[in-house]
């Protein structure tokens, strides 16, 4: 099976994890296009290039996976920057109606984003403009839209009033200039898919809002999916990073002519209505959603299940990972992190495939779970363990390894995927990362954002932090996997990803 997959961007979580999963099959081979065309963070991709790569490889392909942030805008940060005209995009559109022409059976699998206003103040992945007043802008819009549908508070109307005193107009027109355009191609894609040209479009929210601009588009959208009835043919969910691992599934399990069945399980109580960092809905909604759009459903029969879900969450609010040394008491007392470990450890006994979504803390892994699992001698013998970012992005890539990886074909490459992401996303973004921050970077004059001319330096470093950290604390499992030799890049020059290679002796 051929598959075509153009990436959201270059960074390591779209353009290397879906690569990994494929990996962990034979009978699939993922057709990327090269690094070097695609773009670097607010440098957008070649377009043109990268369209060329499609149509050079289309003909003999099964399915093509697409993301309309690359072939559009060259990525997903410069979809928050371009200046694109609205001829220029409809030429760019027109290429995905010539694919079925080329080859009438491929499937072909789209995702595209709703705009993100990110609640902080940064131009990192924002204009330049964001830097200065970023948060009066989510603020401005956020207490604006609420204000209108249920009303707001005197404090709220004191916010809202200070952000639109503080944001300038032409900030305003810019960025709702490119709202607007990104909301119209959001429309012109539903009609492809009306049409047929593509046959499953996932839009995806990264960091939403329950009110604002990316609830605003939503409600745009949910009007043309009724227009169009496309209910079973188009999504609307949390997420970004993880789609394309979604849409390899997706894609996967059509070709397979299968619908796994997934059986679902949270560490606590209160988990499935959770509400976590940075989306807008339950937890349980979202996982809905990602069973769906990967081609899967949930099963409340064990016996039925191809594959074990077990999403770790909190007991009541969701914190961020670096600081879960002083987790809040509800982390112990409204979530049992033993009765869930001891469930998966009798899964796995059982012959039964099991995938973990680490969702307790956004940004990082549950340290304390995966010292359980280990001590359970069960860490290296999952199919999956994801703890990164937000928890949609984990939810996703894991359902996605489940989904290649539940026949167990190539074990040695699950047990190596699973170790990278233990290392990559507790070892790394649960603990290395902050400590370098507080204790390491002033040291060489460079911040989070920016490591200046010491990216070397500073990586050589993480990589021995993270074994350092990673042999003090996984003492039973990877017992074969002892002489590790980590690689570490910034492909960034920042802190708030790494490239991993592991080189496993």
């Amino acid at each position: 099976m051929k598959i075509i997959f153009i990436p959201l961007d270059e960074r390591p979580c779209n353009y290397k994890y879906p690569k990994m999963i494929a990996e962990t099959r034979d009978d699939v081979e993922l057709l990327i296009p090269p690094y070097d065309i695609m773009g670097k963070k607010k440098t957008a991709a070649n377009v043109e290039k990268v369209w060329d790569f499609i149509f050079e490889n289309i003909h003999d392909c099964d399915a093509v996976v697409l993301s309309i942030e690359t072939l559009l805008y060259g990525g997903l940060i410069p979809s928050r920057l371009h200046y694109l005209t609205k001829e220029k995009a409809n030429d760019l559109l027109d290429n995905i109606k010539k694919i079925k022409e080329i080859n009438k059976d491929i499937s072909v699998y789209a995702s595209n984003m709703i705009m993100r206003t990110p609640r902080y103040s940064s131009d990192d992945e924002e204009p330049d403009y964001y830097g200065i007043c970023g948060l009066e802008i989510f603020q401005r819009a956020y207490y604006t839209d609420k204000k209108a549908r249920v009303g707001i508070s005197e404090e709220e109307q004191i916010i809202l009033d200070k952000a639109i005193k503080n944001v300038k107009q032409e900030y305003i027109d810019d960025y709702e200039t490119r709202r607007e355009f990104n909301s119209m191609i959001n429309g012109r894609i539903l009609e492809l898919v009306k049409e047929g040209s593509i046959d499953f479009l996932s839009i995806t929210q990264d960091d939403s809002a329950r009110f604002g601009y990316t609830a605003r588009d939503q409600q745009k959208v949910v009007k043309k999916l009724k227009e169009y009835k496309l209910w079973e043919k188009v999504m609307m969910y949390p997420g970004a990073d993880e789609v394309g691992c979604t849409l390899i599934s997706r894609a996967l399990n059509h070709l397979l002519n299968r619908e796994p069945e997934v059986y679902c399980f949270f560490s606590s109580t209160n988990g499935p209505m959770i509400i976590p960092n940075y989306e807008d809905r339950p937890m349980n909604e979202t996982l809905k959603s990602h069973i769906l759009a990967a081609g899967c459903k949930i099963t409340e029969n064990l016996d039925n299940a191809d594959f074990i879900l077990a999403i770790n969450s909190p007991g009541q609010k969701q914190e961020e990972a670096p600081w879960q040394e002083n987790k809040d008491v509800t982390y112990s007392s409204f979530r049992n992190l033993l009765d869930f470990s001891v469930r998966i450890k009798n899964y796995i006994k059982e012959g039964r495939p099991v995938v973990i979504s680490d969702s307790a803390f956004s940004n990082g892994g549950d340290i304390e779970l995966l010292q359980i699992l280990d001590e359970m001698n069960v860490c290296d013998k999952l199919i999956s363990y994801k703890g990164w970012n937000t928890n949609a992005n984990t939810l996703g890539t894991t359902i996605a390894a489940g989904v290649y990886g539940f026949e167990k074909l190539k074990e040695d490459k699950i047990k190596e995927n699973v170790l990278f992401h233990v290392l990559e996303d507790c070892m790394y973004q649960s603990i290395v990362r902050q400590y370098f921050v507080d204790h390491v970077l002033p040291k060489y004059d460079c911040s989070y954002g920016d490591l200046g001319d010491k990216t070397e330096i500073i990586t050589k470093l993480i990589a021995e932090e993270m074994k350092e950290k990673f042999n003090a604390l996984i003492l039973k499992s990877f017992t074969g996997y002892n002489d590790v030799v980590l690689e570490v890049d910034s492909p960034c020059n920042r802190m708030f990803e790494i490239d991993l290679n592991i080189d496993v002796k």
